[in-house]
């Protein structure tokens, strides 16, 4: 005798059908969405430039500069004659579609007058260079150490909050120096009335002039000794 099979519970076919259907977290789950993709990054040369040297009371300039360097072509090289030059490779994400990049530098040098103080910013666009100079005096002979700061600061174009990330330290030292022990100002007095004497000295009719004093010197004296006595 054959039994027939029993018809399902409705409480059964629904926990069935339930388990057979995924619910959404589970479909998230199984299928995650592709990670974004990574900034571009942009290789870029940074270059330190400064006088190993100044004569105290004397200004000279530091320079930083910023630039493109995909091929790895670029050789730092100074602007200033007699000046040091450091460098290096720096990589910076390319954001510049979604947010306005600003490259922010600042010269910490103890013991002179630096000019431009504190941050000075400049906008950092693709594939352009920024440059950054500072006007350095020292005011008494010494040996100084600083230090040449390069911050980045990325401000969202779609709003929020901005970030700042430094990028690089670069250390440099000026030795402040005199000129037989004066002070910049003496110096360049003294470096003048050399250079006037000097021209004097290479006119061509000093020389005669010279000789003519020395003949009428002559005559002068000998008339004296010819002078009969009263």
């Amino acid at each position: 005798m054959e039994t027939e099979p029993l018809p399902a519970s409705p409480t059964l076919a629904a926990s069935q059908e339930a388990a057979a259907t995924p619910s959404p977290a589970a479909a998230e789950t199984a299928f995650p969405s592709p990670p974004p993709a990574p900034a571009v990054r942009e290789t870029r040369r940074l270059t330190v430039e400064w006088p190993p040297f100044v004569r105290a009371g004397d200004a000279d300039v530091v320079r930083l500069t910023l630039e493109v360097d995909e091929g790895g072509r670029v050789t730092p090289t100074a602007e200033y004659a007699g000046h040091a030059v450091s460098g290096e490779t720096v990589v910076i994400p390319d954001v510049f579609a979604t947010h306005t990049v600003l490259a922010e530098a600042r010269l910490d040098l103890a013991g002179l007058q630096v000019s431009p103080q504190g941050l000075t910013t400049e906008a950092l666009l693709p594939g352009r260079s920024v440059t950054f100079y500072w006007s350095v005096r020292p005011r008494e002979v010494g040996h100084y150490r600083g230090t040449v700061w390069l911050f980045l600061r990325f401000i969202p174009l779609a709003g929020g909050a901005d970030s700042r990330s430094a990028l690089a330290a670069m250390p440099i030292e000026i030795e402040a120096v005199s000129f037989f022990g004066l002070r910049a100002e003496p110096a360049r007095w003294l470096g003048t009335a050399g250079a006037f004497v000097g021209s004097v000295l290479g006119f061509p009719f000093f020389e005669d002039l010279l000789r003519a004093l020395f003949k009428r010197s002559r005559r002068k004296r000998r008339g004296k000794k010819n002078r009969p006595a009263l």
